[in-house]
């Protein structure tokens, strides 16, 4: 583990995080077609690349490092993000099932624990994915702005949690004792 990078946050982690959050904000910011004549579509070679391969790549450093966590989080997703990228034909209920699919590891991710800034991006992710997947399966162009809005909010937490780690800003929410009286241990 990198001494420059506080602990529980290896250099690993935060190169997966950042390779999260820049794939998650051009992905979601396709998808809101918030920026003029930007697309979806224009996200694809950055998930297949940074997404897909960069973040399988230091998934694979992070399981090398025992990381188990981030190691089978940055390996799953970065095998989904290049399958996304690569298999944009298709039909839109076979999306739709990609996304619920992709929905269901973020949501094991969310579930599986971790620190809170990683639960909160994983969690995120899960709501946009899930709302792209029925916006496929019901045709509704709304519903899908509204999840890629999610996952620019995904995107963003998963970039402040790699900033924060490198710039040893906090990374979790404090604590507040129960009353009067009440002092904190350790």
């Amino acid at each position: 583990m990198d001494n420059d990078v506080s602990a529980g946050s290896g250099i690993t982690t935060v190169v997966g995080r950042l390779a999260l959050g820049i794939t998650l904000l051009a992905f979601g910011l396709g998808y809101t077609e918030v920026i003029d004549g930007v697309s979806a579509a224009d996200a694809v070679s950055i998930a297949q690349y940074v997404g897909g391969i960069a973040l399988f790549v230091a998934g694979l450093m992070a399981l090398r490092d025992r990381d188990s966590a981030n190691g089978t989080a940055f390996v799953a997703l970065g095998a989904l993000w290049f399958t996304w990228a690569v298999s944009a034909d298709g039909s839109a209920n076979a999306a739709g099932l990609f996304l619920l699919l992709f929905a269901l590891v973020a949501l094991s991710l969310t579930l599986a624990g971790g620190d809170q800034l990683g639960q909160g991006a994983y969690g995120l992710f899960f709501v946009s994915l899930l709302l792209m997947a029925i916006a496929s399966f019901a045709d509704n162009d709304g519903l899908t702005k509204v999840g890629g809005w999610f996952a620019v909010a995904a995107g963003a937490v998963a970039w402040y949690a790699a900033t924060a780690a490198l710039a040893h800003w906090p990374t979790a929410l404090p604590r507040r004792a129960a009353g009067r009286g009440v002092t904190a241990t350790g």
